[in-house]
């Protein structure tokens, strides 16, 4: 395990609660590995939305990521928890400092939350579905997918940091488990920009399963 300064600690026993399907945790599953905290935080699957969910006796909120700490203390949400993996020993640090970093990175997580509720209705029973609801997000996807598509053709996402892994986990997830979005179509510099991404061991080592939507 990489020491790197007095602020590093050992992490041997936190653990990562994760479900396989969560682009949510997937981007933290990317931290670990990129900032070169692997094999020191153990990653731990588990059932969402079941009373017997293995994450929740950690955190009664049962959602991931979470990242239960050595002194007991747990941690919900992406940022974080890559805010934490950043100063306990991530190289690089993956939180953006800069003003642009974190526009870019906040764009990226608004897009995901929209996909997350366009996911989630169309698992609906149709009957039980919002046509506005998933109307609005369709048009929210598209939007924040047209101006990423002028970043990446101006240079951005060009870092390996919190933005760059999220924008990795939302077209994968879109790739794997919500392909009726065809985010592809008319953005030639953002699926250039994700075929390349996908060549990391860190992505490759974390696909999501693949369902039917």
């Amino acid at each position: 395990m990489r020491v790197t300064g007095p602020s590093s600690i050992s992490q041997r026993s936190a653990q990562l609660f994760y479900s396989e399907g969560s682009p949510y945790a997937r981007i933290c599953r990317m931290a670990l590995r990129e900032g070169g905290l692997i094999a020191s935080v153990r990653e731990v699957t588990t059932t969402l939305r079941d009373p017997a969910a293995a994450v929740l006796p950690f955190s009664p909120v049962g959602r991931v990521p979470t990242l239960v700490l050595p002194d007991g203390t747990t941690l919900t949400e992406t940022t974080l928890i890559l805010g934490w993996l950043d100063r306990h020993g991530s190289e690089p640090t993956l939180l953006p400092t800069d003003d642009a970093g974190l526009a870019l990175c906040g764009r990226v997580l608004g897009l995901l939350d929209g996909i997350a509720v366009w996911n989630r209705e169309l698992r609906r029973p149709e009957s039980e579905r919002s046509p506005s609801v998933i109307a609005l997000e369709v048009t929210r996807a598209d939007r924040v997918a047209d101006a990423l598509e002028g970043a990446v053709a101006k240079g951005a996402f060009s870092t390996v940091d919190a933005g760059y892994l999220a924008l990795a986990a939302v077209l994968g997830y879109a790739q794997r488990r919500h392909t009726v979005w065809k985010w592809r179509e008319r953005r030639p510099q953002l699926e250039r920009w994700f075929e390349h991404a996908s060549l990391r061991p860190a992505f490759r080592e974390t696909l999501p399963p693949t369902s039917g939507i």
